[in-house]
């Protein structure tokens, strides 16, 4: 009786640790794309919690530099905890994004019209 018993708790804590693992290679994954898409203007806080405006980005020598008031200083893309991206970024996303949207629109309108 208690063979069963101990299976099922062998396939729950299998799952967990499958769950588990699995959102850490998801948060991992994440994190590299933000630091692949940090460009020169976005807004960024460090891990010692440091806000600023990325100046430069060197990724051969895995160096990033933030203006902080006028203020330049060298990081290592790791210390970078967050990025927002600068508004033209923004501005120039939002416009990727409207132009699909109005052309189906024009199309749905074109067809109540007929």
């Amino acid at each position: 009786m208690s063979s069963p018993i101990m299976l099922i708790f062998l396939i729950a804590i299998v799952a967990m640790y499958f769950m588990m693992n699995r959102s850490q290679k998801k948060q991992q994954q994440q994190r590299q794309e933000l630091m692949n898409q940090m460009k020169p203007g976005d807004e960024v806080v460090t891990i010692g919690g440091l806000h600023g405006v990325l100046h430069e980005v060197n990724a051969d020598k895995g160096i990033v530099t933030i203006d902080c008031e006028g203020v330049l200083l060298d990081f290592d893309r790791a210390a970078i905890k967050t990025v927002k991206p600068s508004e033209t970024a923004l501005a120039e996303q939002t416009e990727t994004v409207d132009a699909p949207v109005e052309e189906e629109k024009t199309e749905e309108t074109d067809e109540e019209n007929k």
